[in-house]
């Protein structure tokens, strides 16, 4: 059985927006080598939406962009991807499958299947599968920025405070902290 593991971007007031963090080669190399790592990705809709419309254009070579950055997109194009949502049952990227049934037993069994494992990109997917108890791993990049706004992480809140263990805390030269948490 592989981990689910949330990686995401975040400023110090917890805003979890993807315009507030530094998006440069540092911060993408640290995705893509989560990413290689990772046996699937899943996202929510909203999420997944969003990424579609930038990234396989890039990896496909239709946008300029810096070798950092176009890495992350081959990485993620040939990837699985899963998506739970809904309203949205069809879908065209490379590798992308929705994630149909019950939430509990279908992120289960896609760890089942996934030995190295699969990240998890949403904010609010992820506090869904926190409250299911399914998260096994936290590794988000801890950006040095105070947005003032909003969406913030957990701002739905949990049933309970969730007790973690440092793994490690890597500053980036960028001021970026990578930090690496399990559950306790």
């Amino acid at each position: 059985m592989g981990l689910l593991t949330f990686s995401l971007n975040l400023t110090l007031d917890g805003c979890v927006d993807h315009q507030e963090g530094i998006a440069d080669d540092e911060t993408h190399a640290f995705f893509t080598r989560l990413l290689d790592e990772s046996g699937a990705m899943l996202w929510g809709r909203v999420t997944y939406e969003m990424m579609e419309d930038v990234w396989p254009a890039i990896a496909r070579g239709d946008e300029e962009a810096p070798p950092a950055i176009r890495e992350w997109a081959v990485t993620l194009e040939d990837k699985p991807k899963y998506v739970v949502s809904a309203t949205r049952t069809e879908y065209s990227w490379t590798n992308s499958h929705h994630l149909t049934g019950d939430l509990r037993e279908s992120v289960q069994r896609l760890k089942d299947e996934t030995p190295a494992g699969v990240l998890i990109g949403s904010g609010k997917l992820a506090t869904e599968l926190d409250r299911l108890d399914l998260i096994d791993e936290y590794r988000l990049l801890i950006h040095p920025r105070i947005a003032g706004h909003g969406p913030t992480l957990y701002q739905g809140g949990l049933p309970s405070t969730r007790q973690l263990e440092l793994v490690s805390a890597d500053p980036l030269s960028n001021g970026v902290l990578a930090v690496h948490y399990r559950r306790g």
